[in-house]
């Protein structure tokens, strides 16, 4: 089970993409979903590990989005309950044409 799960929430893709890449990079986390078509441009990203590193990923991740697009929403959830960790799932590999 997560201690912690964070979402990052931008319109466009350009400004997820960039911070996902920062969350990673920033803290011992893991990327768990990715909804990338929530409507007018919204996309997310939700990570999970333990609450200092989901706290300073989504932090980074934030700023550097804010960087090339809009951040509409950051949130961190310390100690989940157990039903909504399940609801999570990696996400899967582009499939090969």
């Amino acid at each position: 089970m997560a201690n912690a799960i964070g979402i990052l929430e931008t319109k466009g893709l350009v400004a997820l993409v960039k911070g996902v890449d920062a969350m990673l990079k920033a803290a011992n986390v893991n990327l768990a979903a990715q909804y990338k078509d929530v409507g007018s441009a919204y996309m997310s990203a939700t990570i999970t590990g333990d609450v200092a590193s989901v706290k300073a990923a989504v932090d980074a991740g934030a700023n550097a989005a804010g960087e090339v697009g809009t951040v509409v929403s950051v949130h961190v959830i310390a100690r989940p309950a157990e039903q909504l960790t399940s609801s999570f799932s990696a996400p899967k590999a582009a499939a090969k044409k």
